[in-house]
């Protein structure tokens, strides 16, 4: 596809505002713009022209199907596909799409994780038309994004929460800004865009692991003789293969109206990544879930396997996700970007400090946002931010909150004194520092980049709390402000506390480094380590008021939403050890005892041809009987404890268990095993090992 061609075919299969100028008369048209910008909701009559003129539009490209595309709990995208073709009264076929279908289905919801917010005899569940986000064709079906909530209202899914958290964050900044005499801002939006990580390799060794098909990754293992030391995969050649289906994955994407733009090599061997354009935080996280579809389905077309799991081999770097996010009016202005005026910088601090503020009293939830059983072996690993959150600003920025802070001179300046008051607020550099990688918060000029969200992870979760949060900030910045007698005077005391309360969450060194986990403790930061530590707390009084302030959740969601995510976690590490047993049992067992065998009979063909040091062969055959009883007692220990999981227990007592015990019981097995295959021959190995499968794409 040349440049012209791009042009032509990009966004051509989307219902997007060119085709509905186009499509729509001016008075439909205008309500759909409203529904998008302000949520007025569609009258029927406008609903009703948008269906007919989206089932042609749909045909016409080769549509004859329907769906109502949603993102239930289950962390991936769901869809149940009608057919445009009805009979009419003589029997004839006719295409019919009604406003009824393309507003509302219905769904099974007692089939979907609900966390208790449905029983199985409760099924009614609808799916309710998303019209901020455009529909498309793709496999022959319309493709109409939508919430999806319980016959009671209760969110379902990870949209709703997100659509509401927008609406939020959107009310309490328009406050802020019409205090510094923006009147003419109606909408502010969060936009973000995503990095996606991913690994590429060859089918034939994917579908010789069966802990590559059934866990996404590799449950054994050994170091590859050459890892990521030399560093010569990033962003070095692509391969040709990989090349190709690269192409075809911008194609495809550029069709959707995804602005597909940066592709490299990751660190890693076989680690690559895909990143886009910036758009509005409800469209990219529908854009990032066809993204990882897209990604999966176009490898397979190349004889290639996709993997999203956070850490799919032990001894390299994983795959995250990292989350670029900021505030942008329905003017275009980056509400996080410096401006030129010192009443601009200072409108800019006040957001930057209701992040800052937010992050620091609402931790947990950040941590909570990304929690998974993949991405726990991901956090801290020396390739991506620890468990523990921080900010990084930059040196200049950091110096600014501090001199604002003790009411000193900005050195930069020179001035005798920093005052806050509008006139005297010094400029404020953009992009003036240099990038803390390490950071899991880290503020880049423009933006922050959230560090931590794992590769497979449904970024609808972090960008809704991490709107809620802010927003609930703002709100508290609004209501105080609003009631100054004199805004400055008021303005720059806030600036002041809000620095001095919450800078303990600022910091601009190595988050690897063990120091830092001590210097964390002791400035009362919050290190929870794994999934299960970090859930809990999302049902805290803190969090439940939060969401209860700013309309997003309520105290039963988010208790539904703890014990799905608790539910996730159990069931995931209770799949990985059943795999792990059957592999050990099934594949390393034979290999370890027939490589024994061998020995043996080596061994015993030296004695009879008199070539034979008894006590060098001896030695070896002990060290060889020794680590095949110590991997058949781990086993034994793994099998003994999977039989312990009570499927009765509650969600959190499993997701317990399987922490303390499985996951320790496979780590054992693991570490016997990888030693098994450093000795065995090729021959007798029982499965591709990471040297086969890291370079497994030769070309």
């Amino acid at each position: 596809m040349n440049g012209k061609e791009l042009q032509k075919e990009f966004g051509s299969m989307v219902f997007n505002d060119k085709v509905m100028r186009e499509r729509l008369d001016e008075e439909s048209y205008k309500a759909v713009r409203l529904a998008i910008e302000e949520g007025v909701p569609l009258t029927h009559a406008a609903a009703k022209k948008v269906a007919a003129a989206m089932k042609e539009w749909a045909i016409e490209k080769g549509a004859t199907h329907f769906t109502h595309w949603f993102q239930p709990m289950t962390g991936i995208t769901a869809e149940k596909h009608d057919g445009f073709v009805e009979p009419d009264k003589n029997g004839e076929l006719i295409m019919k799409f009604s406003e009824k279908s393309l507003v509302k289905g219905e769904s099974d919801a007692s089939s979907f994780p609900s966390g208790g917010l449905r029983a199985t005899f409760e099924a009614r569940g609808y799916t309710a038309w998303d019209p901020t986000s455009y529909a498309f064709v793709k496999d022959r079906s319309l493709y109409i994004p939508t919430a999806f909530c319980s016959y009671g209202g209760e969110a379902l899914d990870k949209k709703t929460p997100l659509l509401r958290s927008i609406e939020s964050l959107s009310k309490q900044a328009v406050r802020v800004l019409k205090l510094f005499g923006n009147k003419s801002v109606k909408r502010v939006m969060p936009s973000v865009g995503a990095e996606q990580e991913y690994f590429l390799i060859d089918k034939s060794v994917y579908e010789k692991r069966l802990d590559l098909i059934h866990c996404g990754r590799t449950l054994f293992g050994a170091r590859p003789a050459k890892g990521q030391e030399l560093e010569d995969h990033y962003y070095g050649a692509i391969k040709s293969r990989v090349s190709d289906f690269m192409k075809e994955v911008d194609e495809e994407l550029w069709k959707l109206g995804v602005f597909a733009k940066t592709e490299h090599n990751e660190v890693a061997p076989a680690q690559h990544e895909l990143a886009c354009v910036y758009s509005a935080v409800n469209t990219a996280c529908d854009q990032n879930q066809l993204t990882m579809e897209t990604l999966k389905s176009v490898a397979n077309r190349h004889g290639m396997v996709c993997l999203l799991h956070e850490k799919p081999f032990a001894s390299v770097n994983g795959s995250g996700k990292h989350n670029n996010w900021s505030l942008t009016t329905d003017a275009g202005e980056n509400l996080l970007e410096p401006g030129d005026t010192p009443q601009e910088n200072a409108q800019f601090l006040l957001f930057l400090l209701a992040v800052i503020k937010g992050v620091d009293e609402y931790q947990d939830l950040l941590r909570i946002s990304v929690a998974t059983a993949g991405n726990d072996h991901r956090l801290g690993a020396d390739e991506a931010p620890p468990a523990i959150v921080s900010i990084y600003l930059g040196e200049d920025l950091e110096t600014i909150l501090t001199s604002i802070e003790k009411g000193k001179a900005y050195s930069a300046l020179k001035t005798e004194e920093l005052k806050i008051g509008v006139s005297a607020l010094p400029p404020i550099q953009k992009d003036s520092t240099d990038r803390n990688r390490t950071s899991p918060f880290a503020f880049t000029g423009n933006k922050f980049e959230f560090r931590m969200v794992g590769s497979a992870t449904n970024i609808a979760c972090p960008n809704f709390i991490l709107n809620t949060i802010v927003a609930d900030e703002l709100a508290g910045f609004a209501d105080e402000l609003e009631k100054a007698a004199d805004f400055n005077a008021a303005l720059a005391d806030l600036i002041k506390r809000t620095i001095k309360k919450h800078k303990r969450i600022i910091f601009a060194g190595n988050n690897y480094s063990k120091e830092w986990q001590k210097e964390a403790a002791s400035r009362g930061l919050l290190n929870y380590k794994t999934t299960v530590d970090a859930l809990p707390h999302y049902a805290d009084a803190k969090n439940v008021n939060l969401f209860k302030r700013q309309n997003v959740l309520s105290e039963s969601e988010i208790k539904s939403r703890t014990e799905i995510l608790l539910e996730n976690y159990a069931n995931i590490v209770h799949i990985e050890a059943i795999t792990a047993l059957d592999i050990a049992r099934k594949e390393i067992t034979p290999a370890i005892l027939g490589y024994e065998s061998f020995v043996i009979g080596e061994l015993n063909a030296k004695k009879a041809l008199g070539n034979y040091n008894a006590d060098l062969e001896k030695g070896i055959l002990e060290k060889i009987s020794a680590l095949s009883g110590k991997f058949a007692a781990a086993v034994e220990k793994l099998a003994a404890d999977i039989d312990g999981y009570k499927i009765s227990d509650g969600n959190y007592e499993k997701a317990l268990y399987c922490k303390n015990k499985l996951l320790d019981d496979m780590e054992t097995v693991r570490k016997y095993a990888d030693r098994a295959e450093l000795i065995l021959s090729k021959k007798l190995s029982p499965f591709p090992t990471y040297e086969d499968i890291l370079y497994s794409i030769k070309y």
